[in-house]
């Protein structure tokens, strides 16, 4: 039977990491099944979902953490696929000017509504005329069917307009 595991992966930024990654996990018998990943202020960080032969999950544990010598902290912790609330998919775009808390308030808004982010990026880059750091924002939402779609718009416009931000949710596809 096959495990599914979660890895979590960070360390200094250099070349080879995914190739180390993905090395250890083929030579356990392992599958790269999905990831994310990136470099952050000169660190790399990543997630990623592997599967592998249930009585295979120790060593690959062990030679994970053995990749620690060349400084990357990697956990994995077992997953397994939860059933999912009857959910409609969106994707919410939100544009303005940097400042802090716009991540606070606007999971504070989603989660008293219990509607799960699924995915979400964020970046910061200069305005191209003023210069000014603007804040990007693209999460995938799943939304409760049970929550009414027109009240949800109406609550994020007025986050919006207190963030002075533009914000957009638009449907991806029906209800699952």
């Amino acid at each position: 039977m096959r495990a599914s595991i979660v890895l979590t992966v960070i360390g200094p930024d250099r070349p080879g990491i995914v190739e180390q990654l993905a090395t250890t996990v083929a030579a356990h018998g392992g599958n790269w099944e999905q990831s994310r990943m990136a470099q952050l202020a000169g660190q790399f960080a990543g997630i990623l979902r592997v599967t592998v032969e249930q009585d295979s999950v120790g060593s690959l544990h062990r030679a994970l953490q053995a990749l620690s010598y060349a400084g990357l902290r990697v956990v994995g912790e077992a997953s397994a696929e939860r059933e999912r609330e009857r959910s409609r998919a969106y994707r919410l775009s939100l544009v303005g000017n940097d400042r802090e808390g716009i991540v606070r308030d606007l999971s504070r808004v989603l989660s008293a509504r219990e509607i799960n982010v699924e995915e979400l990026d964020t970046r910061c880059e200069s305005a191209p005329m003023s210069g000014e750091l603007l804040f990007h924002a693209q999460a995938l939402l799943h939304v409760p069917t049970s929550v009414e779609i027109g009240t949800l718009q109406t609550t994020l416009e007025s986050l919006a307009d207190d963030l002075m931000v533009d914000l957009k949710l638009v449907a991806l596809d029906q209800a699952r």
